[in-house]
């Protein structure tokens, strides 16, 4: 690239990081805090190349929403100082590779009475931000699943064959993290592999102080005992999140890479289908074989390094084989009541949410190049480490 272009990428990248900042009414703090994911996320976006018109235009749409959520709690926190003081206590995280029925850990265990997830309804719309008395017939509910049941059609409503996307469904821990521009949400849309790269070796701290800003937003006018979250990017940046929630705990189930690879290829490759004009599957399946396994190697270089982290591992095959009792040994693990109400709440989810609610997708891991064989090379340090477990 002669000086001259990379002047022009410089200015095109700047001049699209203003705008953005200049839609939303960020304090300085937070448009530092935000700016080098901000500037990455544009540098990797102005680079893809795959990316049709439209899906260049939603990822600027998605940025600028990250922003305006953003600011919206943030305008909140100074209408209602005291939300700055609202206790996170000993916050359970969810993670381990995608397709481990993380999800549906998550879900269950936010159906009891004494923990609280995020909804996907309050991480869409947070302000005002939700209340106890209202919280069950909030008109953001209405309009959550009304932009589901408009949006999700044609390509995209595949997706809700391997994800549940509605109001009252726990939203996971990246809509949040996204916000602060330190998460890895932008990948999974577009691509972005330089973004990627970055998101990877960055101090993601600023992104976990924003994250607890979100939960002392959430909870203050609705608060439980503890908060349960999830999300798979957490592996990648650990001691920013222990620097942020010091006692937060953990939970890791386990499952087979050989058996997950290709459902996560084709959940990507139909998310990214209303962006991208056509869709290299075998790339696909490469960047995912890598993608998850980047993670983990970081997951389990940290719990070796600091074998005192408070885990509970378990199998996926034992929570699909008996749910009850698997979040019964979660609870005893950590020292948690499980009550009648607990039980009661996670066998009403399951009766409400058959796995085949939505239908079911047919795909293999051919469909994406990848043999067992490849999988086994790439993930043989897991697989040896957790034997037990998948």
């Amino acid at each position: 690239m002669s000086s001259q272009n990379g002047d022009r990428s410089h200015d095109a990248v700047d001049s699209q990081v203003r705008e953005l900042l200049d839609s939303a009414a960020l304090d300085e703090a937070d448009i530092a805090g935000v700016r080098p994911g901000l500037v990455r996320a544009v540098e990797a976006l102005q680079q893809e190349r795959g990316l049709s018109r439209a899906g260049y235009q939603r990822a600027v749409e998605q940025f600028r929403d990250n922003l305006r959520r953003l600011s919206l709690i943030g305008q909140d926190r100074k209408r209602y100082p005291e939300i700055a003081n609202e206790q996170i206590k000993a916050p359970i995280f969810i993670l381990g590779l995608p397709r481990c029925g993380t999800s549906m850990l998550h879900a269950v265990m936010a159906t009891d009475p004494n923990l609280r997830a995020p909804l996907m309804w309050e991480v869409a719309a947070p302000s005002p931000p939700p209340e106890k008395a209202t919280f069950d017939s909030d008109p953001r509910i209405a309009a959550f699943d009304g932009y589901v049941a408009s949006e999700f059609t044609g390509k995209w409503a595949d997706v809700l064959k391997a994800h549940p996307i509605g109001a009252r469904i726990p939203q996971e821990c990246g809509m949040i993290l996204e916000t602060a521009f330190c998460g890895a949400n932008p990948v999974m849309l577009f691509r972005l592999p330089a973004f990627y790269q970055w998101y990877k070796e960055a101090d993601t701290t600023f992104g976990y102080q924003v994250h607890r800003r979100w939960l002392q937003h959430l909870q203050w006018r609705n608060p439980r005992d503890r908060w349960v979250l999830k999300v798979q990017e957490h592996m990648y940046h650990l001691p920013e999140l222990l620097s942020v929630y010091p006692d937060a705990v953990f939970i890791q189930p386990h499952r087979d890479p050989r058996t997950v690879m290709a459902s996560i290829s084709q959940l990507i490759m139909v998310l990214r289908s209303v962006s991208f004009g056509d869709q290299d599957p075998l790339a696909l399946g490469r960047e995912m074989l890598h993608l998850w396994h980047d993670g983990q190697e970081k997951m389990m270089a940290y719990r070796q390094a600091n074998p005192d982290l408070p885990v509970y591992d378990l199998s996926f095959r034992e929570l699909v084989g008996d749910h009850v009792g698997t979040v019964r040994k979660i609870y005893e693990h950590f020292d948690m009541p499980f009550t009648a109400d607990t039980e009661r709440g996670i066998r009403q989810w399951l009766a409400d949410n058959p796995a085949d609610k939505h239908g079911r997708h047919s795909y293999q891991l051919s469909d994406f190049g990848l043999t067992e064989a490849e999988i086994e090379s790439v993930y043989g340090d897991y697989m040896d480490t957790y034997r037990d477990y998948i």
